[in-house]
């Protein structure tokens, strides 16, 4: 519910209290003896949902739309009149659909407080991303989470899809600048971080990134990440429009930038093309993802300008963007889809290496191996892409057991069964039984 105050001008004070009266809602009227053209002012309780068609309704009966005008978050009302008002609010948007949606003016409002001021956005920014490439360093997921805490990239996100839907160019244009300056000033920041730790010795000087679980996971993006960004998208911008604290949806649009930008980062810092390569384009997807379901909500929402004439130019401009972020979103998707079909295909390429080397086994030659591991090494192509190259193979045998050419036999059956052309080591692991 919210507290709505307004000066009314001279000559107008009769019409708006009749609309106020013809609305059923409760009001108080105090005179304004500042001097100036306004002569009174109103103060009245509303339900979130009719802020917006109700103040509609007071301009189109000539309050003046640079009167002073303030919505407030209130507590507690105590009135038949305010009740009856909720339920028929309640009833004309479907209840519990529409009664959490705030009115436009307060959405801009709210999506011009989350676009921080410049100083702050960068060092915050900066911050963020140093902890989290450390995080990442030091394979601790407790210190990435800690990064996305601090990350404020909610608010240029939710700001440029605010600025669309109701044809607010600078705030547009303030938010799509700031996402653009986020993502670089992360990349930057974590490739200074990584090669600063490198020069000073603070990480081990043998350390291979792509060893580490945190780094790992963001090397190969796939179609799992469109969920991820697009739900975050989903989540901004329905906290944005519903009036709830933004801060941990904030995070969830953190889960999808901030570490996948320090990873860039590492793999700039440590020399890693794949790492470097498959991280940006992870942050590509997220921040156009993002975006793109931001913008839908608000849209499907019913946010349009305040000013019927604008409409149609918003509606314009609104779909010219989300043509462009899905056309962005399907090139990148090409990326991802052939990212996750290679995952794909190296699983399906292990599991059959694993059904020969299980298959071979059972053969009475080998009635005393016990498969120990089996690891399958690849070779990279085409960047992020990989090609199964060399199967190795540990077995527990006896320490008399026979070797009788293990490592041939499964390399012909994976020719003749699976057409698998790869090299086959068997490493022997001797076990001794009392």
């Amino acid at each position: 519910m919210r507290l709505v105050q307004v000066t009314i001008p001279a000559g107008k004070r009769e019409t708006v209290l009749e609309v106020l009266d013809e609305q059923g809602i409760d009001y108080v009227v105090t005179d304004e003896t500042s001097g100036r053209e306004y002569t009174a002012v109103a103060y009245f309780p509303l339900p979130t949902s009719a802020v917006e068609p109700i103040l509609e309704e007071l301009r189109d009966v000539g309050l003046d739309r640079q009167a002073y005008t303030v919505v407030l978050s209130a507590e507690t009302v105590v009135s038949e009149k305010f009740e009856r008002l909720t339920e028929e609010y309640e009833e004309e948007n479907g209840e519990g659909s529409g009664g959490d949606r705030i009115a436009r003016q307060e959405l801009v409002a709210r999506a011009e407080d989350l676009a921080s001021s410049l100083p702050t956005y960068v060092v915050m920014t900066v911050v963020s991303a140093v902890i989290a490439t450390a995080g990442l360093l030091l394979n601790s997921p407790a210190t990435v989470v800690g990064s996305m805490v601090i990350a404020p990239l909610i608010g240029p996100a939710m700001t440029a899809a605010v600025g669309s839907v109701v044809d607010d160019a600078e705030l547009f244009r303030r938010g799509v600048v700031l996402q653009v300056l986020g993502v670089v000033l992360s990349i930057v920041a974590a490739t200074a971080f990584a090669i600063f730790v490198q020069v000073t010795n603070l990480v081990p000087p043998g350390l291979d990134p792509l060893g580490l679980t945190e780094v790992e996971e963001r090397l190969s993006p796939n179609f799992l990440s469109l969920v991820v960004a697009i739900g975050a998208g989903v989540a901004g911008a329905l906290s944005l429009m519903t009036g709830i604290n933004a801060a941990l949806v904030g995070v969830m649009i953190a889960v999808a930038l901030i570490p996948p930008a320090a990873t860039v980062g590492i793999g700039i810092a440590y020399g890693i093309p794949a790492l470097a390569v498959g991280s940006a384009v992870l942050v590509a997807v997220n921040v156009l993802s993002i975006n793109l379901a931001a913008l839908l909500v608000l849209w499907y929402a019913g946010y349009r300008p305040e000013h019927f004439f604008r409409r149609d130019q918003a509606r314009i401009a609104t779909l010219k963007r989300v043509a462009v972020l899905i056309a962005a979103i399907a090139l990148l998707s090409v990326f991802l889809g052939g990212v996750t079909y290679d995952s794909y295909q190296t699983a399906t390429t292990e599991q059959e290496i694993r059904q020969s080397v299980n298959t071979e086994l059972e053969d009475p030659a080998y009635q005393s191996y016990e498969l120990v591991e089996l690891e399958v090494e690849t070779t990279s192509e085409y960047v992020l892409f990989h090609r199964p190259e060399t199967a190795v193979v540990t077995v527990g045998v006896p320490p008399d057991a026979p070797r009788p050419g293990l490592a041939s036999a499964i390399e012909r059956r994976l020719a003749t069964e699976h057409g698998l052309d790869i090299e086959v080591q068997v490493l022997y692991f001797e076990v001794e039984r009392g």
